[in-house]
């Protein structure tokens, strides 16, 4: 799932708001090359789907780190159609 969030958020702080939802097995906040914060938004990968699901219903729409935040699942990455 990505989210958009506060670019000053920590890994910490991201894993600990959509832990009571499931088994994370991933967390992963993107972050700007030379600055190394968070470019505001993140993924988190879930040990299912039906958990996954769970932190998009109760996250999704809410006030996170002082922005709200919208949570969706994230898509898979389509290769590309070079010639």
């Amino acid at each position: 799932m990505n989210l958009r969030l506060s670019y000053y958020i920590t890994d910490g702080e991201f894993k600990k708001a959509f832990s009571p939802f499931g088994d994370i097995k991933e967390v992963r906040l993107i972050r700007d090359d030379t600055t190394k914060r968070p470019k505001g938004y993140g993924f988190i990968a879930y040990a299912s789907q039906a958990e996954a699901m769970r932190a998009v219903e109760a996250m999704d729409g809410r006030i996170f780190g002082g922005r709200l935040i919208f949570v969706e699942l994230a898509k898979p990455n389509q290769p590309s159609s070079k010639s």
